[in-house]
């Protein structure tokens, strides 16, 4: 089922086979018709992730780079929109050469082309595919067919994990293995057995269990993997060691042991997430995804709650993080705004429309006027530069035109090739999407927390800050520290720390190149300047 825990997996076996020795690649199939996930609502799909090259992709893209510790490349994600076009425009060209053109073989023979192409692409050893959905989903099954002909094809090239829920209901308080043996089950429909099971379950499975599951569902209890509930996803990889996955893995694969796994520095940081007993700092995320029914979807803000891990962990600290919704400061909930004065920093991250923003712009404005360290991220930067407008140069209108199309003072506006793209409302993948260089200036806290002159990042937006208000803003005291090479974009707003102990915007989103082992600079300054704010 949907979130239980397929990504994380995934990832830590592209971790675990790494740290054997092997060169991996890990490929996302998302199940959806779009062609990628920048059309995605977050309140539905949670984040959207962005590759260094600009492709908009589903969140565990995320986790799959944050675990392996490298860029991964478009090839590694797929969505059953992306096959299909692919498919339909061949057969426009004549591709197919006049042939009937039906979902088996052709559709599924483009998923088992992609898979091949992202290995070739990447040169790797191994290739983890991730098939998005829950077994008996009308929407997956050709993948799972594409799955199991590659199977027929490679008999020991290819081995099925299913990772699977074992719930302990609260008034029984037992286990129960029926609802896997179901799925097992469901997944043979398809032709296709299980070779792994991973269970995922609230606590670890006893021998009984593991017994039972080995028998109805014709998998070695050797290969029955616990995955009970844990403190932070960076355990998973550990646990599944403790079963010794890695090893039955490439047994199953029939390939070599080059070296132990060591995972040094991982349990340094995992023991560091983890720890109960490190100083507590407390941040606020302002922000506007959060609705769904009666439940917080804290996914929404995915990479950047990670971030915020990552620096506290390097810093010996843990991250209370707390979730403020715009809307009901900018309903006038007086509570809502006063309770900001808990936290030790402030971060808006991203997003998009009209909901929401005059409440994060009462947000900024409490960070600036109390000295509270402040971290926007691109809309989070672009309404910082708002809030300054209007409160500091007395720019009483100054707005966006993504609200506001004849505002009287367009502090941020449309970027001039986006105009022709909103023209044509050509929406999805035309956004400024990727990673970009930027220029940092001397003597800035970017350029103290980066060390070094030049910088790239990777952008999700359309709008930017207006050049015609550039130099007035900068001469009322606000300082732009990073700019696109040719000083015409910027992309990173700043006050000195003469005027705020940390207030700074960036343009770009740095929690997606945040990674456990290497935490961005500017998440690990914003945390050391909530650090000094809970001293104070």
């Amino acid at each position: 089922m949907s979130g239980v825990g397929k990504g994380v997996v995934t990832s830590s076996i592209g971790l675990l086979l790494q740290e054997k020795g092997y060169s991996v690649n890990l490929v996302k199939v998302d199940p959806y018709l779009n062609v990628d996930a920048g059309t995605m609502n977050p309140t539905e799909h949670g984040e959207t992730f962005v590759l260094k090259s600009g492709l908009e992709t589903d969140q565990d893209m995320g986790n799959y780079e944050r675990f392996l510790n490298r860029d991964l490349s478009n090839e590694d994600s797929m969505t059953s929109g992306m096959v299909y076009q692919s498919v339909i425009a061949r057969e426009r060209e004549l591709g197919y050469g006049g042939k009937c053109v039906e979902a088996v073989p052709h559709v599924r023979d483009e998923i088992m082309h992609r898979i091949d192409a992202a290995a070739a692409q990447n040169g790797s050893n191994v290739s983890v595919i991730e098939i998005g959905g829950t077994i008996g989903d009308f929407q997956n099954a050709l993948f799972i067919d594409a799955a199991r002909v590659l199977k027929v094809k490679h008999p020991d090239d290819v081995v099925f994990v299913m990772v699977s829920y074992l719930p302990v209901p609260s008034t029984l308080g037992e286990m129960k293995t029926r609802p896997t043996q179901h799925a097992v089950r469901e997944l043979n429909s398809y032709g296709v057995q299980a070779d792994f099971i991973i269970a995922r379950a609230p606590q670890p499975l006893d021998d009984r269990r593991k017994e039972k599951l080995a028998i109805s569902c014709n998998v070695h209890a050797d290969r029955i993997i616990s995955a009970p509930d844990i403190k932070s996803i960076y355990e998973a990889p550990l646990n599944f060691e403790k079963d010794k996955l890695s090893g039955a893995l490439l047994d199953a694969l029939k390939l070599p042991e080059k070296r132990k796994v060591s995972l040094t520095a991982w349990k340094k940081f995992a023991a560091a997430v983890a720890n109960q007993d490190a100083p507590e700092v407390s941040i606020a995320i302002v922000g506007k995804y959060f609705d769904t029914g009666d439940f917080v979807l804290s996914d929404a803000y995915l990479s950047v709650i990670e971030a915020i891990k990552f620096s506290a962990a390097k810093l010996g600290q843990k991250a209370k993080i707390s979730w403020v919704n715009a809307k009901h400061i900018e309903n006038g909930d007086k509570n809502a705004l006063a309770e900001l004065a808990r936290y030790q920093g402030i971060i808006v991250p991203g997003g998009f429309g009209e909901s929401g923003i005059e409440g994060k712009i009462k947000a900024i404005r409490f960070a600036r006027e109390k000295k509270m360290p402040y971290f926007g991220l691109c809309y989070g930067m672009q309404l910082m530069v708002i809030e300054y407008a209007r409160n500091v140069l007395g720019l009483k209108d100054a707005h966006t035109t993504e609200i506001q199309k004849n505002a009287e003072d367009p502090v941020v506006d449309l970027m001039l090739e986006q105009k022709k793209h909103l023209d044509k409302s050509s929406y999805g993948g035309t956004m400024r999407l990727g990673a970009y260089p930027a220029a940092l200036k001397k003597g800035t806290i970017a350029r103290g927390a980066y060390k070094k002159d030049f910088i790239e990042e990777r952008h999700r937006h359309r709008y930017e800050i207006n050049n015609d208000y550039v130099v007035r803003l900068e001469q009322g005291g606000l300082v732009f520290s990073g700019t696109s090479p040719d000083g015409m974009l910027m992309e990173i707003a700043e006050l000195p720390r003469t005027a705020h102990p940390f207030m700074l915007g960036t343009q770009f989103h740095p929690e997606l190149q945040a990674r456990p082992l290497d935490p961005h600079p500017l998440f690990t300054e914003f945390l050391k300047a909530a650090v000094e704010q809970k001293k104070k």
